[in-house]
């Protein structure tokens, strides 16, 4: 049963395919990794805001496959530049051995798109380095810190040491879950890579105490996602960049989930207007349409690190991609993503806060723009979660403790209010 395939001249009723969805789910348990932990849904479509099951069932997304569909599913302008590039044949991976104008215009609006990143280190301006997941982009920025901690410092290659974070969440590749504080994303898969020292997020006092002399660099999630939805404290941030100048060392903020619109401000570290030396962007970079991201430094710094041979990827920044790189930049610019997440979020989060002043549940409402944290205090959110499916919402929890709200930048006011409402059909039950 499991191996009959669906013809290709049977129409499907939503999407991909008409299998039935208790065979897909059986054909991923049978011959999938068991590695997500599955909400009862099979999608079939999506646009903007809203999922649709095979039956018709609309589902509103308050994920956004954790920031990487910021501007809405399949956004028109984003799926057309796509389409255009495919049927033009300018869409192919393309030999990094030869040029190509899709690469050179994403790499330049990229470039400025982002603030002039470590000027300390000169003023030429940014360049960019294109991967695919979020996670290449994280390695690519700890490559650059510990080359600049050996070129630059002098620090004994293989000595080179950065300071994280204890419940950091970049990524699970094997030097990244190395410094992960979370065991489930180490157990089992040593010898871990060191070179990482983890303090308290949010403690300037233990920053400060962690520095010493093979110390290359900082790196950081501004806001934490999966580390349970958290906010430093006011300061936070400037207290870092004013560390990494005293000693040297290399800022590096990661702003996959926070970052391009996701907190109300273009970049989350606009926010205490500190400017780090290198910047980590992935997820909603492409739309969510095709897998981008990108380390993006000082000019002089990448000049420094990387050259012919010391680094590469065959997808990284391939024509594909590179057209939705582009043209999702000019829908978070023109349509003002940013600005639609400030009011938005404000306004949700104002409206939770009412909930959860009348909520038995809620220990704590936090976040910035559409990044929203709703910490429970039986530390049971998953509980709530698979309640709010059953309600029509797509959500999903962070760390054990907190409902994580971060849905779509332009979700409308009509979608918003009918996520407090279900929000309240759980949160206020007694």
């Amino acid at each position: 049963m499991l191996s009959t395939l669906t013809s290709a001249n049977t129409p499907p009723v939503f999407g991909f395919s008409n299998t039935p969805d208790d065979i897909i789910k059986a054909l991923e348990e049978k011959n999938g990794a068991h590695h997500y932990e599955r909400l009862d849904v099979v999608v079939r479509q999506a646009r903007g805001s809203w999922i649709t099951d095979v039956n018709g069932k609309r589902y509103l997304d308050c994920l956004a496959a954790y920031s990487a569909a910021n501007p809405g599913h399949h956004h028109p302008t984003i799926v057309n530049a796509l389409i255009k590039a495919l049927l033009g044949d300018y869409a192919s991976v393309i030999s990094n051995v030869v040029y190509t104008d899709p690469l050179g215009l994403f790499l330049s609006r990229m470039a400025e798109f982002v603030p002039a990143l470590g000027t300390r280190f000169g003023t030429n301006g940014n360049k960019v380095l294109p991967k695919n997941g979020g996670v290449e982009s994280v390695e690519t920025a700890i490559k650059m810190a510990r080359f600049y901690g050996w070129k630059a410092k002098g620090i004994p290659d293989g000595k080179q040491e950065i300071i994280v974070f204890d419940h950091n969440f970049h990524g699970r590749m094997i030097s990244v879950v190395s410094f992960s504080s979370t065991e489930k994303y180490r157990r089992g898969f040593g010898p871990l890579t060191p070179g990482f020292v983890s303090v308290p997020f949010g403690d300037l006092e233990a920053v400060a105490a962690a520095v010493n002399e093979n110390t290359c660099g900082i790196l950081v999630e501004p806001m934490q996602g999966e580390g349970g939805m958290q906010v430093p404290p006011p300061g936070f941030l400037k207290g870092l960049r004013e560390i990494a100048d005293h000693h040297d060392l290399l800022l590096l903020f990661d702003e996959i989930q926070v970052g391009l619109g996701r907190t109300g401000k273009r970049f989350c570290f606009q926010h205490e207007d500190v400017v780090p030396d290198g910047l980590i962007l992935g997820k909603a970079l492409s739309g969510g349409l095709v897998p981008l991201s990108v380390f993006v430094t000082n000019a002089e710094l990448m000049d420094m690190a990387f050259n012919v041979g010391s680094d590469g990827s065959t997808f990284g920044g391939y024509p594909l991609a590179c057209v939705a790189g582009v043209t999702a930049l000019g829908v978070i610019e023109d349509e003002k993503l940013a600005e639609a997440s400030a009011r938005q979020g404000a306004r949700l989060k104002q409206a939770i806060q009412h909930l959860a002043e009348r909520s038995p549940h809620v220990k704590e409402v936090r976040g910035k723009g559409l990044f929203i944290g709703i910490e429970v205090k039986e530390r049971n959110a998953m509980v709530f979660c698979r309640k709010l499916v059953e309600l029509g919402l797509i959500i999903n929890d962070s760390h054990g403790h907190t409902i994580r709200v971060s849905p779509p930048l332009n979700i409308t006011d009509e979608d918003a209010d009918l996520l407090v409402d279900r929000l309240g059909q759980v949160l206020l039950e007694k």
